[in-house]
């Protein structure tokens, strides 16, 4: 029998909470301060829009669904926000890439020859590839964790290696 001859409620399957960025297990969850703001101030703006919609009487289906909506994201947001751990950029070694750093990788061989590459390695939650933020728990990230200025770095591009050079390190704050 077709759906659209049933009465069946919508409001009786549970919504589908959007995942939040994922972290390996038995990862601490790291955040730059800039990091731990933006969490901070998500959470602000849903605590808003869930009271937005607890005010919101006109369909109790729809309100409820939202609600769960709402403290199931509150509730994952929460968590990774009690677990993060801050780490402040100013305080890593400036000659070796850590947490925080923004890197310029300078291609040595299998690739585009002196081809250049500038990331910050940032939380989960703050990554962007747009804005040149590199998760830290990412492939090229782990790859150039530890690297010292000048050092050259195998990158495994997919089927392809590619060895680059860090030519930067800074730790912008």
């Amino acid at each position: 029998m077709s759906r659209a001859f049933t009465k069946e409620d919508d409001a009786q399957q549970p919504p589908i909470i959007p995942p939040r960025a994922a972290l390996p297990p038995d990862t601490p969850n790291y955040v730059t301060p800039h990091g731990l703001e933006l969490l901070r101030a998500e959470l602000t703006e849903l605590e808003a829009e869930r009271a937005q919609a607890e005010a919101n009487r006109d369909n109790d289906a729809d309100r409820t669904r939202l609600l769960s909506l709402f403290n199931g994201r509150l509730s994952d947001l929460s968590a990774r926000i009690a677990s993060a751990k801050v780490v402040d950029p100013r305080q890593q070694p400036t000659d070796e890439v850590r947490f925080g750093a923004t890197v310029t990788l300078r291609t040595v061989s299998g690739g585009k020859s002196s081809f250049t590459r500038k990331f910050t390695l940032v939380g989960v939650d703050e990554s962007s590839i747009a804005e040149g933020k590199i998760a830290f728990v990412a492939p090229i990230a782990k790859a150039v964790q530890g690297a010292k200025l000048g050092q050259r770095v195998t990158l495994h591009l997919g089927p392809k290696e590619e060895v680059v050079e860090v030519a930067a390190i800074t730790y912008d704050v």
